[in-house]
């Protein structure tokens, strides 16, 4: 049974940091696309990043430059580590899984087949 358990969510002033941490078990790490999505109140859950087998990574418009995606294989892990943090990026971050082998992962939240439960990023002005 695949799990997935985000954390490092909290509250932050704009132009801070945040590092998110997706820890899998029952999956393994860097054997398909995984991401981090998110969603805000009223909103629809949207890609933020991913990151393929080979390493390719994709990312939202609205976080490029400021967003940085990465898996430790070893440690069953999954990173993002966000810079630069705006009151837009205030959302629920969820990890997901198993989005299929390709160069240039899905961005359709549909594309993943597990998800994490989330976790909460706020960032006040």
């Amino acid at each position: 049974q695949v799990q997935l358990v985000e954390s490092g969510g909290g509250s932050v002033q704009a132009g801070g940091s945040l590092r998110l941490s997706c820890v899998a078990s029952g999956y393994s790490v860097g054997g398909s696309c995984m991401g981090w999505f998110r969603q805000a109140p009223g909103k629809e859950r949207e890609v933020v990043a991913a990151i393929g087998s080979d390493g390719s990574t994709t990312y939202a418009d609205s976080v490029k430059g400021r967003f940085a995606i990465s898996e430790d294989d070893v440690k069953f892990t999954l990173y993002l580590q966000m810079n630069s943090l705006k009151p837009e990026d205030t959302a629920t971050y969820y990890c997901a899984a198993d989005g299929g082998s390709f160069h240039l992962c899905p961005r359709a939240a549909g594309s993943y087949l597990h998800w994490g439960q989330g976790t909460q990023v706020t960032v006040s002005s």
